[in-house]
């Protein structure tokens, strides 16, 4: 793995840095709008912003790319997303926020694109899931460490902006000097949905309420935790423990999938979920208790896309598993955008537990949807499963590079 990761150092050096620096963003804009008195559903609709232009990059970034080159588009993305990340601390204006923030989801699509279809031109049948695990690593773990970047914010509320603009201009670097050669970009069409619900009901479902429940919890999560009364500081922690949860767990529960029927553990994935919402919603506990829960609650929730994934890939062939999961990553940001709108307005209506009542009801109804497929359908033996393969929920270009293995 080792081997693999130095020979595209550069690209996981990049993405490190720009997760760092824009991985905490959605956190510490909550974070800000919440201080501000802005109310609840704005800020979903801030968050579902994001998740808008993210997908909307992802589908509309490749005629730039293929035009002008990965390095000069990696390098207006950054530029735009970095003079955004300034634009911040000039404008402190709910409407141009949520702007912006369509604004930085659409930049970061293109981010992702580049760099993903970078890898998937430097990665082979041996190394490819080396490759993408380290992707994953610098990924998650970058947008782990930033979060404690919202502590710089207490005593001068603009300086965690112009850290992020540096942090985003100083990602440029390794991409700018790299030699490596810059790839051809593959077009792909994803399934529709339609499609991939035929294919595999509990797959697409599963996606997109994972995709709800994860875009309520980063675009109101920030929110809750001021809400029941703890600090700054907590609420950095709480947010990293919920992103490195969802990395220790994820390969223990594909491993675990890969034993018995997929289903079943997808099922017991929502179980959880919904049990620990319950818990964070109804009953009082101290920060200590709401960061641990948080942890836990990162890790089933996190393993839900890879498994639905993996679910989906079992009832497929190899020629259409391109297809079909890069379909699967934009049903989950279809979810996502709609869970902050969702989640905000359950906050508006129930407090900050509202948020945990609607990501627990949505859980809720993936076991349910889970155990009426259990009933309609016999299950993949086995034997007969697709390795289970962690990966990123970022664009469908990411799903080259976990399809396409020899």
């Amino acid at each position: 793995m080792l081997a693999s990761a130095i020979s595209v150092r550069a690209l996981l050096i990049a993405i490190f840095i720009l997760m760092i620096g824009s991985g905490f963003l959605s956190t510490l804009i909550a974070v800000r709008l919440e201080q501000a008195g802005v109310a609840a559903l704005l800020i979903g609709l801030a968050a579902t912003s994001y998740f808008s232009g993210l997908t909307l990059g992802s589908l509309r970034v490749e005629s730039l790319i293929a035009r002008i080159g990965h390095i000069r588009s990696f390098a207006a993305f950054v530029t735009v997303y970095s003079a955004s990340s300034l634009t911040y601390a000039i404008i402190d204006h709910i409407s141009i926020w949520i702007v912006l923030r369509f604004v930085d989801g659409f930049t970061m699509a293109g981010v992702f694109v580049c760099l993903e279809s970078w890898l998937n031109r430097q990665a082979t049948p041996t190394n490819r899931s080396a490759i993408l695990a380290s992707y994953m690593i610098a990924l998650y773990l970058g947008q782990a460490a930033g979060q404690f970047l919202l502590n710089l914010g207490e005593n001068a509320p603009d300086l965690p902006f112009m850290i992020s603009a540096v942090l985003l201009s100083i990602a440029l670097l390794p991409v700018l000097l790299t030699r490596m050669e810059q790839p051809q970009l593959e077009h792909f069409v994803p399934f529709s949905l339609r499609r991939l619900y035929d294919a595999s009901p509990l797959g697409i479902f599963g996606t997109l309420a994972t995709g709800a429940m994860l875009g309520a919890f980063y675009a109101m999560g920030a929110v809750y935790v001021q809400r029941i009364g703890m600090e700054l500081s907590q609420v950095a922690l709480f947010t990293s423990s919920v992103i490195a949860g969802g990395v220790v767990l994820q390969y223990p529960l594909g491993m675990l999938s890969d034993r018995f029927d997929r289903r079943r553990v997808i099922i017991a994935c929502f179980l959880v979920v919904t049990a620990i919402s319950a818990a964070l919603a109804f009953f009082p506990l101290p920060p200590v208790g709401t960061i641990a829960l948080g942890s836990l609650f990162g890790g089933f929730a996190f393993a839900l896309y890879p498994l639905c994934v993996a679910h989906s890939n079992d009832h497929l062939g190899e020629e259409e598993r391109v297809g079909a999961s890069s379909g699967l990553v934009l049903a989950y940001s279809a979810g996502a955008m709609a869970g902050p709108i969702i989640g905000s307005a359950g906050m508006g209506l129930l407090g900050p537990e509202g948020l945990f009542v609607v990501i627990g009801g949505i859980a809720a109804m993936g076991v349910i949807f889970g155990m009426l497929r259990t009933l309609a359908r016999g299950s993949v033996p086995p034997l007969e499963q697709q390795a289970f393969q962690s990966l990123p929920r970022t664009t469908p270009m990411a799903a080259v590079l976990e399809v396409e293995e020899g």
